[in-house]
């Protein structure tokens, strides 16, 4: 035990927490089953404690200034030289609205039909982790993206697809478009943070918090399974709350 104690300590020195938690994993596994194959008459490994891992946010931006996104996207929809441009562009712009309205992972945002949206509530059903489906609300911009975007669907998807976002090629969107269509979005905007489609998760979730909103329907919204994971984004209101304290207040 004293040796492992040993290794567990340069590991320390030498990697991220993360690895480490990875690598302390795997050497208690090994022991559990060398005990229960009769290897080893103990488990070593049994007491070792894997570090906590800090739960590390990916770079957001202020709620003001996401409008600049939705002005590159726009931009590009007035520059569309044909319809086919065009049709990508609004597509682009209504995937970019409905995952800063929703807060919906990318596979859940890939994995939308058509019949996902409900019109007259304004809402859409998302199939998130396990199988476990949710109603999300989106906002008028997003809707209004969405019209658009329908408006121009059918010259790019194949026929018969159910999917509300197709790619050029016909198909259902892949993830690896939307990350690429998102990282290539927020670079046009200058000295704006580099972030994916997972940024703009947590960007909503933060923004939807420090305008009032509760962490139960905030929860509700992410898919969260437990609340405990969406109560990291009160780490994040309550440092800005902090700085804003410190900056404005006579006594602070």
């Amino acid at each position: 035990m004293q040796a492992l104690r040993t290794w567990l300590a340069r590991q320390h020195a030498d990697f991220e927490r993360s690895t480490i938690q990875r690598r302390v994993a795997a050497v208690k596994s090994f022991f559990a089953w060398a005990r229960k194959s009769g290897l080893t008459a103990a488990d070593p490994a049994s007491t070792l404690r894997s570090p906590k891992v800090e739960r590390r946010l990916p770079p957001t931006v202020e709620a003001a200034d996401a409008q600049r996104f939705f002005d590159v996207l726009q931009a590009r929809v007035g520059a569309a030289p044909d319809d086919a441009a065009r049709a990508s562009a609004w597509r682009d712009l209504a995937v970019f609205e409905v995952l800063y309205a929703s807060g919906m992972r990318v596979a859940e945002l890939c994995g939308l039909d058509e019949a996902s949206l409900d019109w007259d509530r304004g809402v859409v059903r998302v199939l998130g982790k396990g199988s476990k489906e949710r109603v999300v609300p989106l906002g008028a911009p997003a809707l209004r993206a969405v019209r658009k975007w329908l408006g121009f669907r059918a010259l790019l998807a194949a026929p018969g697809e159910r999917a509300l976002f197709v790619g050029d090629r016909g198909g259902r969107i892949d993830p690896r478009v939307v990350r690429r269509l998102v990282h290539r979005v927020v670079a046009a905007v200058p000295e704006a943070p580099d972030f994916g489609p997972h940024g703009l998760r947590h960007a909503m979730a933060t923004h939807l918090l420090e305008g009032g909103a509760d962490l139960r329907s905030v929860q509700e919204m992410l898919g969260h399974s437990s609340l405990a994971t969406t109560q990291i984004y009160t780490h994040v209101t309550g440092e800005r709350l902090r700085q804003a304290f410190e900056q404005a207040h006579p006594r602070a």
